[in-house]
């Protein structure tokens, strides 16, 4: 099989175009023929390496696997003893290992049905930011219907998924992104849109029951002063920091915490087979809507992930695997 690999970490351009072993499946997984694929962040992180923690999952040394992306849409190619909810042929979406290739193994439980309103790369932009989203907003946010909520980083991947997760769930939502995404927020549902270009969240006067802060790049202190006295602040990645530095800004928030009545606190968002159920049902009926800002044939995964890296990218990347 065709497949996007490296053999040790550093830059995207590392990544070649390469013929692979197709994976062998054990039991509870099944084997995708991969139309489509998608990636984010955390993909970059896993091919440079950093931060080193990333490497606790992905091999201390060198890539264990080597083949980036977590995101797949594509047709069944075999099935695992005691998978019953899926045969050769279906078309699903999901999550999988190393979906920058012609054939992924996925577990059975976080593949699913894809929904006939979906495409292929519509798909497979859905499931890790999608879920992300979800589960900053409504598990580590426990985002209740009334609230006032902002997403800082509104027109990224999980922030133009939280816009509309945020309304499915009954909040008015207000977003943050630049001049250029501003329209394109407030198509997503957004009630409100703050463009930083021209105006901090953090200096205005309104205050939030819930921010999810995608972007980090505001003092922790200002950022506390746009919430509510007993507001919630989940910070989701984006740093902006290396090092020690990174370290301490990781873990700060999470210390001062149990000192103020307002909640700080990070979350790590795993597929579970119920939410991803939740999300194709809110795709099926339209509720939600991946934003797609660019799509790369499978030998252009470098340039994807350097799009990724400028932190500019409206909505997700997408890998095309297979017309």
């Amino acid at each position: 099989m065709k497949a996007i690999a490296h053999d040790r970490y550093g830059s995207p351009d590392l990544l070649e175009l390469r013929e692979l072993e197709p994976p062998t499946i054990g039991p509870g997984e099944v084997l995708v023929r991969a139309r489509a694929a998608s990636v984010h962040p955390g993909d970059l992180f896993s091919v440079r390496g950093r931060p080193f923690p990333v490497r606790f999952m992905t091999g201390l040394r060198r890539p264990e696997y080597g083949v980036p992306g977590l995101d797949v849409a594509g047709t069944v190619e075999a099935i695992g003893p005691g998978v019953t909810h899926l045969s050769p042929g279906d078309e699903v979406f999901g999550c999988g290992i190393g979906t920058c290739a012609e054939l992924v193994r996925a577990t059975a439980d976080f593949v699913l049905a894809k929904p006939a309103s979906l495409g292929w790369p519509e798909a497979a932009a859905l499931p890790t930011s999608a879920l992300g989203a979800l589960h900053g907003l409504r598990d580590a946010g426990r985002l209740e219907a009334g609230q006032r909520v902002l997403i800082n980083g509104a027109s990224g991947g999980v922030g133009s998924f939280a816009v509309q997760i945020g309304k499915a769930l009954g909040a008015e939502v207000t977003g943050v992104c630049s001049t250029a995404n501003v329209e394109t927020v407030r198509s997503l549902g957004a009630d409100h849109v703050i463009d930083y270009t021209g105006e901090a969240f953090t200096a205005g006067d309104r205050r939030y029951d819930l921010i999810l802060d995608n972007i980090e790049n505001r003092p922790l202190a200002d950022v506390r002063r746009a919430l509510t006295p007993r507001g919630t602040l989940v910070l989701n990645s984006g740093t902006g920091a290396t090092g020690m530095r990174m370290l301490a800004r990781l873990v700060w928030p999470l210390m001062v915490s149990p000192f103020t009545p307002q909640r700080l606190t990070r979350f790590l968002s795993n597929p579970k087979r119920d939410d991803l159920d939740w999300l194709a049902a809110r795709a099926a009926e339209g509720t939600i809507r991946p934003l797609i800002c660019s799509t790369f044939p499978l030998h252009e995964t470098a340039a994807a992930l350097h799009l990724i890296e400028t932190g500019h990218a409206r909505g997700k990347v997408v890998i095309t695997v297979a017309a």
